[in-house]
């Protein structure tokens, strides 16, 4: 393995793989020697043949969506991948954070906008139980976290981050402008180093970013 790609054997042949920075690290994580699942997607041009390997088959669909957009490419799918993880990239998305998505090298402003404008309703069919759990920043179990959106949480904390997400949406809010907020809320109380662990207090916290 080395910088941006790993080479992934498979009975005796070694494929190249290109894969994001976090990718990287997980499977440097794994230990060489371990048997790993990637899920890839081949780029065919009359000039290249490239593979592109993802740990979790969330993050390969999402990578197929991002490279219709134009001006993408694998390298900017890649490189979107690489500064935030798939699950923080679709609410960036959905909540239309473009500055969020212009972080990724070679993503301008216009390119960011460009990706929401086309991408928003092609990534709302994510269910309103995973925007709840980015929120609360539970951890999934499917392989390694596959849900790694912030603060670990437990399931009262989850359930505490819905009820203040619902409180929200009843004073007139939308669910994607809740959801950001109660999120918001959380992370910058966990960098203070302090839980917001009740809806009353998460509820509190999570107006002052409305």
């Amino acid at each position: 393995m080395y910088d941006g790609a790993a080479v992934i054997d498979v009975n005796g042949i070694g494929y190249e793989v290109r894969v994001s920075g976090e990718t990287v690290q997980r499977l440097a994580s794994a230990g060489r020697n371990t048997e790993v699942l990637v899920y890839t997607y081949t780029y065919l041009r009359e000039d290249q043949i490239a593979l592109y390997g993802f740990m979790f088959r969330e993050d390969l669909e999402l990578f197929k969506l991002l490279i219709t957009v134009s001006g993408i490419g694998p390298k900017g799918g890649l490189a979107l991948l690489s500064v935030s993880t798939a699950d923080d990239l679709r609410f960036a998305i959905m909540t239309g954070d473009s500055k969020m998505i212009a972080r990724a090298p070679g993503v301008g402003k216009k390119t960011a906008e460009r990706l929401i404008l086309e991408l928003r309703d092609k990534v709302a069919g994510m269910n309103d139980t995973a925007m709840l759990a980015i929120a609360a920043g539970a951890s999934g179990d499917s392989g390694w976290d596959s849900l790694a959106a912030g603060s670990g949480g437990s399931a009262d904390n989850t359930d505490a981050a819905a009820e203040a997400v619902e409180a929200l949406s009843a004073l007139g809010y939308s669910r994607a402008e809740a959801t950001k907020a109660v999120r918001t809320a959380r992370d910058d109380a966990q960098k203070a180093g302090t839980e917001l662990s009740d809806t009353e207090s998460i509820l509190k916290a999570a107006l002052r970013y409305l």
